[in-house]
């Protein structure tokens, strides 16, 4: 799908990085057979990242809707959905407005994914030992191999929740849940410098995991996964996504 028409006096205009006025289209992702709020949120989640969606701007709520061919009760979902994980905030008659997004917050974010699956090896080496380095080690080599970003982005969710589901622990995977990635869609298409990363972080947490390391294993995560905020902040850094939040908060403290 390309893009609609947002009728004239209906939304607020939506500026991109670096365009002119844009109040008259969205862009769609042949996402109009995604109805689910879960699906809307990755799609405003998206829009942030492109640009489109800026710091302090009114979500258009039923040009979102118009776009994705979706009724407002997923809009207003989703929206709900990301005033939980900070992406937004709705003041009652007035609407949706997305937050500003810091260096810190990300690299916060970054660092908790570090703790929790810090966590989930540690508990998983406690309880399966060497059954999981063997569990853990084609998968691995596979990552090591993998040069298409689509293949490695499967073969690494593919790690990590064999690692979650080896540490046993529903709470650990009730909170692991309820986290969303700040980068939309395949990170390692979209964040440059992250494949490196992820295949030498899983080899040195696999080579942890053989020993019987579990203090080790859950410092090579914490490490990998801060490694990977690294490059996030750097590639937000270039997109200008952290001066406007900074413009803002010097304007108003003159």
């Amino acid at each position: 799908m390309g893009v609609r028409t947002i009728p004239p006096r209906q939304e607020p205009a939506l500026q991109g990085a670096g365009s002119k006025d844009r109040s008259d289209v969205l862009p769609g992702e042949n996402l109009a057979r995604m109805t689910s709020g879960e699906q809307v949120r990755l799609y405003l989640r998206r829009l942030i990242f492109d640009g489109v969606l800026r710091q302090g701007q009114k979500v258009p709520q039923d040009a979102v809707a118009r776009t994705l061919g979706v009724s407002r009760i997923p809009v207003r979902e989703a929206l709900i959905a990301l005033e939980r994980e900070g992406w937004m905030t709705i003041i009652a008659h007035r609407g949706a407005f997305v937050n500003a997004l810091d260096e810190a917050s990300v690299r916060d974010h970054y660092e908790l994914y570090g703790l929790f699956y810090g966590f989930a090896v540690r508990r998983a080496v406690e309880r399966q030992g060497a059954e999981l380095g063997a569990r853990l080690a084609p998968l691995q080599k596979e990552i090591a191999r993998a040069e298409d970003p689509e293949e490695l982005h499967a073969l690494t969710l593919r790690f990590h929740r064999l690692v979650v589901d080896a540490a046993q622990s529903p709470r650990l995977r009730s909170m692991l849940k309820q986290m969303t990635g700040i980068v939309p869609g395949n990170f390692f298409e979209l964040v440059p410098g992250t494949m490196p990363v992820e295949r030498r972080g899983t080899t040195a947490i696999v080579r942890a995991v053989n020993k019987a390391d579990a203090e080790a294993a859950e410092a090579e995560y914490a490490e990998m996964l801060r490694a990977q905020g690294d490059l996030v902040v750097k590639l937000f850094r270039s997109r200008g996504m952290f001066e406007q939040a900074a413009d803002e908060a010097n304007a108003a403290s003159r």
